[in-house]
This record gives C-alpha cells, structure tokens and sequence, in this order.
C-alpha cells in the first residue's frame, strides 16, 4: 500500500492499493496536514506504524492488519504557518522533530503503544533538513551543537555515508563531503566540495540510491552524479630480464 498525508477531514493519513489506487483505509488522526514533510515508517514494540509530523503536531499510526490506521501516540507541535518543514528521522524506538520559527528547537520523543514520552530537547532547529542519527550524533545542515562552519544557509540537507562522513547539499547549489565528529569533534573539516548549480535555493533533499547522487534546487534543476569506488590496483611483477 501506498500510505500518504493528505490532512483530510476523513483522516489525515490515507493508504491507497499500490495496484488499483482504492482507498483502503484513513486514520482516526484527523489533524490537518504539515508542511512537506512525509510520512515515515517506524516499528513500535513490535507493530508496524507509521508517523508523521502533522500541523498539530506529531502522529503515530498502525499499519498491522485488522488495526490499520489506529492512533498509536500523539505530541503536540504546532510552529508559525505550518511550517514542520523537516520530515521526521526515526532512530529506533524514537523519532526526533525538529523546527524553527515559534519553536526553535529540536527533541527525540521515545515512542511506545502507549504513547510518546520526550526523552530530550535542545534549543537549536532545522528549517528543512531532517536530522542524520549517526552513531552518538545527531547532524543536521544549519546549525551545529558540537561545532559549526561554513555557509550551509538554512536551504540546506544532509545525509551519512557507510564510511562515517555526510554529504551536505546547501545554499544555491554547493556540494560538500564533510568529516563526521568522531573523526573532527572540534571543527567541521570540509574534505571535498564542489559547486553544482547556482540559480535558487537548494531546498530539496538530497538523495543517494544505487551509487548515484541526485541534487535539485528549488527552480527544478536537477543533477546526478555516479558515485563508485576506484578500481583496484592490480600488481604487475617487472619483466624479467634473464
């Protein structure tokens, strides 16, 4: 199924048959929509749900059979003009919410069938990127607890790599391969950047699937670059000379 926030009178998720595009089922969560931040799948003590950060505030659902759009936990999160930009980041049992404006402030809430207990907050916000969980940190492309630099702006987005980096896609079209804090805890260490595009605000989400890097700015340009690993060296033994 398909399950998308739509802020309707009759349910503020509904899941739609990948197949046929029925309506197979609406929350009970009536809330009108967010921003554009989207739904996000979480396991909750074993069950299936869903959550999503809503113009209310923030929504868990189930998604097991026979239970199917059942409120699970709610948290109230309410910002200046509906905009909960970031999409939701789920580490575990938690999500974390981040936004600016009225709130300014970023939290991870421990989610359970029988409810939402905030675990802890921070007054430091992201405008859009959802925050990256990445080992013991949590990194977003705007502003830093542990360390800050460069000029990200607040068009900015984020994401880790297996290797224990990210990569920043910020302001009007700058890449960059930052140093995680493990490896720079006193100072962001940019590794590499590269200007892609420079007409308007990076706003989307940049995004890494199947080796390749998608990068689009706010006018709809859109870049994509093959990413891979340098082919091995082959050792070649000197030609004898006897």
């Amino acid at each position: 199924m398909l399950v998308v926030e739509v802020g309707a009178a009759t349910g503020n998720l509904v899941a739609f048959d990948l197949r046929t595009g029925q309506t197979r089922w609406q929350s009970e969560n009536k809330s009108p929509a967010g921003h554009n931040g989207g739904p996000v799948p979480i396991t909750v003590e074993g069950v299936p749900c869903v959550a999503v950060h809503t113009f209310e505030g923030l929504h868990v659902a189930r998604l097991d059979r026979g239970h199917e759009g059942k409120t699970v936990a709610t948290y109230p999160w309410k910002t200046e003009f509906a905009n909960n930009i970031a999409t939701l980041t789920v580490a575990g049992d938690s999500v974390l919410l981040t936004s600016h404006y009225n709130q300014e402030r970023t939290a991870r809430l421990r989610i359970s069938l029988a409810g939402a207990k905030i675990v802890w907050e921070a007054k430091v916000a992201s405008k859009i990127c959802s925050p990256v969980v990445m080992g013991e940190h949590v990194y977003f492309a705007w502003e830093q607890v542990l360390w800050r630099g460069g000029r990200t702006g607040d068009a900015g987005s984020c994401i880790g790599t297996s290797d224990g980096r990210l990569i920043a896609w910020c302001g009007q079209g700058k890449l960059l391969l930052v140093e995680s804090a493990p490896r720079s805890p006193a100072s962001l260490r940019v590794l590499a950047e590269r200007e892609l595009l420079s007409e308007t605000d990076a706003w989307p989400q940049v995004v890494l699937s199947g080796g390749n890097l998608l990068c689009k700015d706010r006018a709809g340009n859109l870049v994509c670059l093959k990413l891979g690993t340098p082919a091995p060296c082959e050792y070649v033994p000197p030609a004898r000379r006897d």
